[in-house]
């Protein structure tokens, strides 16, 4: 099966400093933030895992802490860790696409080890970022690997569709629809036995 898409991460950014050159509170979380962002981009998530802890337990309500918090727990593989981070991301940014995306990830965890309550969970939180932007990248396609490793291949035809149409050039949507095609016309029209 094609692996699932990583997190989505905010984009970093430099934090400014005052006149006396001294560090204040919001400063040192903007700096925190800013270099997990830079670490997680540079694909060095344990480095920023510190950063961006440090950060949130500065100011708990800093939503590009916790995303990014949450972030790079899931690209070490630890999605319950990063649950809390990106549930109070969601009470902070209700409205932000990319937060949903990754509690979904964060929910489901790896796939094929996942319960349906964690299924179930990814999913609505999966629908919940559809629903701010139907065109939201990867989304559509996670959910199609989901109703596939459910063996309900019409739902997840419609979401590999869905990601056709958010990325026409997505080859792995395009392998997973042609797939289900051959199966259900092998389902459709099955071969005599010899």
């Amino acid at each position: 099966m094609a692996k699932r898409r990583g997190p989505q991460l905010p984009k970093a950014t430099t934090p400014a400093r005052d006149d006396s050159g001294r560090e204040s509170n919001d400063e040192r979380i903007r700096r925190l933030v800013s270099d997990g962002a830079h670490l997680l981009a540079a694909k060095r998530p344990g480095e920023a895992l510190i950063k961006l802890a440090e950060a949130w337990e500065l100011d708990p309500q800093n939503a590009a802490a916790a995303i990014n918090l949450g972030g790079a727990y899931i690209l070490q593989g630890k999605h319950d860790r990063a649950i809390p981070a990106l549930e109070a991301a969601v009470q902070l940014e209700p409205n932000n696409v990319m937060v949903w995306a990754n509690l979904a990830a964060a929910y489901l965890g790896k796939l094929p080890l996942a319960s349906e309550e964690r299924q179930n969970k990814a999913i609505r939180a999966y629908e919940q970022a559809l629903a701010l932007d139907p065109r939201a990248p990867h989304v559509h396609y996670n959910l199609g690997l989901i109703y596939l490793e459910r063996k309900d291949t019409l739902q997840a035809a419609a979401h590999f569709y869905g990601a056709l149409e958010s990325d026409p050039s997505d080859r792995d949507a395009q392998y997973w629809l042609d797939r289900i095609r051959v199966e259900d016309r092998r389902q459709e029209h099955p071969t005599p036995e010899g």
